[in-house]
């Protein structure tokens, strides 16, 4: 990229110095600055994230104390009905991301990059990450990616903007790898993911995802890499893990991965609830009179 393109980058994206920035930008930065130092391993914490996409779920998580909400493009598949997570749109990242900002307060929102939002040129990048700061409130944003995306990590963060990696198994590129299948299981493959992890620090990445990746595999990764590691079937060594929701929680029946926990089964129990909503709506059991508002019988008697 030219340094006229990489100077128009700055300009739209990093007010300098002698501008100043307004006191509200001035808080809105500190406060992210101070949720990504929470991803620091100095701390030695585990860190934990999910994935949300909605106000109230994400003002739950936060009051859970969670450290992290992922807006991931997974909201393809498990809001939207999409097959994959190709489909989404920049329109979709921003308006689900903008909801679950509006939820925290202590937690770090991070939003996904969807498909070809970042492949086609640094420029691009850097465009659409900004428009998910400022347009989805969003205080970091993730790509997914190795070798190939660290000139974008790199722009994006000379642009004041917080990124995370992804590495492993990234699903965006699943027709690439021919389906959701466990990555770097022989020496040349394991290899790349090592490289990629280091060029990915490198390029100023604060975090990376590994994404079903052998456990030994991401214990070694972890153990090389300064920054953390959020782990999603990659074993427990990695410095945090992340889920999506819906399958934590069992409410997403399309399927369920082999690295996903169920901590409760509200899928079945929401099911419960409906079925015996629809069943009292039928009996005239619902609304009861607590449920209903009451006027004087002099003012009805008056409408006849």
């Amino acid at each position: 990229m030219d340094q006229q393109k990489i100077k128009r980058i700055n300009e739209l994206y990093h007010k300098s110095k002698s501008e100043g920035l307004t006191p509200e930008e001035k808080k809105a930065r500190l406060i992210t600055q101070n949720l990504v130092r929470k991803f620091g391993k100095e701390k030695g914490e585990r860190i934990s994230m999910l994935t949300a996409y909605d106000y109230s779920t994400a003002k739950l998580m936060d009051k859970a104390g969670i450290n992290g909400i992922l807006v991931g493009d997974s909201l393809g598949m498990v809001c939207l009905g999409y097959e994959d997570t190709i489909s989404v749109t920049m329109e979709d990242m921003i308006h689900h991301s903008r909801a679950v900002a509006r939820g925290c307060k202590d937690t770090l929102v991070v939003c996904d990059m969807p498909f070809m939002s970042y492949q086609t040129s640094v420029y691009d990048a850097v465009i659409n990450a900004g428009r998910l700061m400022k347009e989805g409130r969003a205080q970091a944003v993730k790509l997914e990616g190795g070798l190939e995306v660290c000139d974008k990590i790199e722009a994006i963060v000379k642009a004041s903007i917080p990124v995370m990696g992804h590495i492993g198994l990234t699903p965006q590129s699943v027709n690439a790898f021919g389906g959701f299948k466990v990555q770097g299981k022989d020496k040349e493959a394991a290899k790349k993911l090592i490289d990629e992890a280091l060029a990915i620090e490198k390029a100023g990445a604060f975090a990376v995802v590994l994404e079903c990746v052998p456990a030994k595999l991401a214990a070694i990764i972890s153990e090389k890499l300064s920054i953390p590691t959020i782990g999603i079937g990659a074993g427990v060594n990695c410095d945090g893990q992340i889920l999506v929701y819906q399958d934590m929680l069992g409410v997403f029946s399309d399927f369920t991965p082999k690295f996903v926990k169920k901590y409760e089964n509200l899928g079945e129990k929401m099911n419960i609830a409906f079925r015996k909503y629809i069943e009292e709506i039928k009996d005239g059991v619902f609304p009861a009179e607590e449920h209903s508002f009451k006027i004087s019988d002099e003012v009805i008697e008056k409408l006849y």
